[in-house]
């Protein structure tokens, strides 16, 4: 009935486990979460860009010209004032007003400059206010896709941590059980050399030993595979160590009352469509105007003739309001529903789809527990069978083919024992994160 109590809680041990401190320690490590925290940082960075679309412009900008030769045009002054000229100098008897020539001007400036300083500001423009909004709310995005990342980091860590331990337990029966049949081996030497054993004996002995230090082989590829990946989720050396001073019975009857929490997947999804509702309102403001005004300080004229009157102001205002785009604007509006009425769809699904999970997984671990109960007598009988049928042989009343079959039977029953032990916290690790229980 204890264990059954997991089936209600699964969060963190009362204090801080090995476990923890590993889990803390890939949070600041794993080159994947630190991808996703870049991420994150170049959405706030892509934030204080929309921001700045609020505040003016200013740039210098200057200009030279100069140039000789190709179009031109005449004025024919003289062919006009001459006459006029003439009639004046003839009235008054004076020179006073001399003939000029006609002026041709070259289209092409010569050494004329022009330098200025121009700012620019919008006054009113709602595309970059929903620009802003939506940066914001993808910055909303990248974290909780960052804090998704980290729930199912937490159940790959566990995962791979417990079958670390389950390796090294294994690691632990091989061991065990190599030494009763090496111990059976030297028993059955003593009773040949005394006339009461079989030289069969010794040979299956010699068979039984050679299987399992190759079952011994099997198990150590296994823990160094487990070891090198659960280093790896920390982003560590590869063959680092790795702390075993975890207390399984602790955790398999740690009873605590857990809260589900929200899950970072319906979070995403209701953000997401929350972004996309925002897109949708800057899609259907495409008909109203945007205002921008900009303002010149500058001089401009001929090199040879820089002064006072070369300075010059300039300022003006713009507006921009869209007649007629072929209804491309209509178009995206369309879209972005149509987009928005999906996302809901799926969120709902997703919501039943997670409900159903967590239950599954819930009776995983009821599952799970039943079958470590189980296992958990049925090695305590082969515990306490081996005993007696080793004590038996010893004095001649049990066989060695009994002997054999107990330690056949004691090492399958402490195999299947570790296998379900470790099977209820791998389950109750994966209930965590359906649940989303583990405090990020």
């Amino acid at each position: 009935m204890k264990y059954l109590l997991l089936l209600l809680a699964w969060p963190v041990l009362g204090q801080k486990s090995v476990l923890d401190d590993y889990i803390a320690t890939a949070f600041q490590q794993n080159i994947t979460l630190q991808q996703k925290n870049i991420q994150v940082e170049k959405a706030m960075i892509a934030l204080k860009s929309a921001q700045s679309l609020y505040q003016p412009t200013v740039a210098f900008q200057g200009g030279y010209q100069s140039g000789q030769g190709g179009r031109s045009i005449a004025f024919p002054v003289g062919d006009l004032l001459n006459p006029v000229y003439s009639t004046l100098n003839a009235l008054t008897k004076s020179t006073a007003f001399p003939q000029i020539a006609n002026v041709e001007t070259n289209f092409f400036p010569r050494d004329f400059y022009d330098v200025k300083v121009q700012t620019s500001m919008p006054l009113y423009n709602k595309d970059i206010s929903y620009n802003k909004q939506i940066q914001e709310q993808s910055i909303s995005l990248q974290r909780e896709d960052a804090s998704l990342y980290k729930r199912e980091l937490v159940k790959q860590i566990k995962t791979a941590y417990f079958q670390y331990l389950l390796s090294l337990g294994l690691q632990k029966v091989y061991e065990n059980a190599l030494n009763l049949a090496i111990e059976g081996k030297k028993v059955n030497e003593k009773l040949l050399a005394n006339g009461k054993g079989l030289p069969a004996y010794l040979l299956r002995s010699d068979s039984e030993i050679a299987n399992i230090q190759a079952q011994m082989a099997d198990a150590s590829k296994q823990s160094q595979a487990a070891q090198m990946y659960f280093n790896f989720l920390l982003n560590r050396e590869l063959r680092a160590d790795i702390r075993i001073d975890f207390e399984v019975e602790k955790a398999l009857n740690a009873a605590y009352n857990v809260t589900p929490g929200a899950r970072e997947e319906l979070s995403l999804l209701s953000k997401s469509i929350g972004l996309q509702e925002t897109v949708l309102k800057m899609n259907e403001s495409f008909y109203l105007p945007k205002v921008s005004g900009f303002l010149s300080l500058g001089s401009q004229s001929t090199i040879y003739d820089i002064n006072a009157k070369s300075a010059y102001y300039f300022l003006g205002l713009q507006m921009d309001i869209p007649i007629f785009t072929g209804k491309r604007n209509l178009y995206k509006i369309k879209q972005s529903q149509l987009d928005i009425a999906s996302a809901r769809n799926t969120l709902d699904l997703s919501a039943k789809q997670f409900t159903m999970a967590t239950e599954i997984a819930q009776k995983n671990v009821q599952s799970s527990l039943v079958s470590f109960q189980a296992s958990t007598k049925s090695f305590e009988a082969a515990s306490a069978y081996l005993r007696l049928i080793e004590k038996g042989y010893k004095e001649g009343v049990s066989t060695y083919l009994e002997t054999v079959d107990a330690r056949n039977q004691w090492m399958n029953a402490t195999i299947n024992y570790q296998l379900k032990q470790f099977n209820v916290l791998i389950a109750a690790a994966a209930y965590e994160r359906e649940a989303a229980s583990y405090p990020l």
